[in-house]
């Protein structure tokens, strides 16, 4: 014969618990004259998940306005994504400029 005791864990949550959302942040990408197009459509496939139609669109807003926006995210990931961007645009020698910005 066996006796089971049951134990009850009761979970309480602080009252001050932040539970807000992370601050989000714009990842801009800058054109310049060095930078191929080729790179940057690769870098927005493979970085950040665009598709090659949505990857060819800001590409080409990216020349005519001489920025675009291509990510919105928190912003540790916003930071680590630019950063990646960077070393492999100076790995293959482009100067591609990457700035993020909080998101309004």
């Amino acid at each position: 014969m066996s006796t089971e005791t049951g134990t009850k864990t009761r979970v309480k949550i602080a009252p001050n618990l932040d539970l807000t959302p992370p601050p989000r942040y714009k990842v801009i990408f800058m054109n310049d004259n060095v930078t191929t197009v080729q790179f940057v459509m690769a870098v927005l496939e493979q970085i950040f998940d665009h598709n090659t139609e949505s990857a060819e669109n800001l590409t080409v807003k990216i020349h005519e306005e001489g920025q675009a926006t291509v990510a919105i995210l928190p912003h540790e990931i916003a930071e680590t994504k630019a950063v990646e961007v960077t070393l492999i645009a100076r790995g293959n020698n482009f100067p591609l400029n990457v700035k993020l910005e909080p998101e309004v």
